[in-house]
């Protein structure tokens, strides 16, 4: 396995900001493609300048620019760290949501597209799809052995991993960039790289060049016929859902006030002890029966029934 030293030689960071430009790029892309500057690369075809536009970009212009520049490139990458088509078609199109809504923000970032990418990123490998039923079965592998073979390798890698080397041989970021966008250090990010390169080759001894492993990146993204949405429905779609939002956060809002207020009127106004629950009696003997009588007791329940039940004495004291 070779891996590049810190003493080989690397091409000015105008050139290597060029390459990755052209690496996210298929061949007809490629050839079809603007340079930023007027500046041919060596073995490319000279392209013409562009002109400097007299009026400054709307938010919604730049927003189209930047997804017409990055969509493309990104939805191939998602695929090849998740294997999925769709998965890939959505993780892009959330993130360019999410970019829409924090607009402001991403327009003065140092790196747009940087940002969109990694947010992508995460939206792709998030732990979460697993529970989703539509994610639940694998999908139809690529046509070409080859392909399949080099897709099966890299998602054999750990998350972590896989994305360390499409960012680092793929989208062709030089280490540091890749260890700040995978929230690593240097060393941890060289160490997951290595450690990838190796798993791969272990698969694909063939793969043992990184220009050959480069270049088997691209061909793999670029089987794939994978299209991204266009950037108006993208842009719809994500105002339609602060829409959607908004009016939720409302409706939940109104919903709790309208319980409150129900609650402050049919509350009592003073404190009512509850009522004790009912409890058995423990204790009490059993009644006893009745049996017959003496002499004495029958002498006085003859004397009571030959008495007045409505006697004066019942009813006013005697005087004495």
């Amino acid at each position: 396995m070779t891996t590049q030293s810190p003493a080989s030689p690397l091409p000015p960071p105008n050139g290597r900001r060029r390459l990755r430009r052209r690496r996210s790029l298929t061949r007809a892309q490629l050839a079809a493609a603007p340079q930023a500057s007027g500046k041919a690369d060596p073995g490319g075809p000279a392209l013409a300048p562009l002109t400097p536009r007299s009026e400054p970009l709307t938010p919604s212009q730049a927003f189209d620019a930047l997804y017409a520049f990055c969509a493309p490139a990104l939805v191939r990458q998602t695929y090849l760290l998740t294997g999925r088509r769709e998965l890939a078609r959505e993780a892009v199109e959330r993130a360019f949501q999410l970019a829409w809504q924090r607009w402001s923000e991403v327009a003065r970032d140092r790196d747009p597209a940087g940002w969109v990418r990694a947010v992508a990123y995460d939206c792709a490998l998030s732990p979460w799809h697993r529970f989703r039923p539509r994610y639940r079965q694998p999908e139809p592998p690529p046509a070409d052995p080859a392909d399949r073979a080099l897709l099966h390798a890299l998602l054999e890698l750990p998350p972590t991993y896989r994305r360390t080397l499409v960012l680092y041989d793929g989208v062709g970021l030089d280490l540091p960039e890749t260890a700040a966008e995978t929230e690593a250090s240097t060393p941890a990010a060289a160490k997951r790289l290595t450690h990838a390169r190796q798993a791969v080759v272990a698969l694909l001894p063939e793969l043992a060049d990184t220009a050959a492993l480069h270049r088997r990146l691209l061909e793999l993204a670029s089987a794939e016929r994978l299209r991204a949405p266009r950037p108006t429905t993208v842009r719809t779609g994500c105002e339609r859902r602060n829409v959607f939002w908004t009016r939720a956060a409302i409706a939940f809002t109104v919903t709790i006030i309208g319980a409150t207020t129900l609650t402050l009127r049919t509350a009592p106004t003073r404190y009512e002890a509850p009522v004790a629950p009912a409890q058995a009696v423990q204790g009490v003997p059993p009644p006893a029966v009745m049996g017959p009588l003496s002499r004495s007791e029958l002498v006085l329940r003859a004397k009571l029934h030959r008495s007045e039940a409505g006697g004066p004495e019942r009813v006013m004291p005697q005087p004495r």
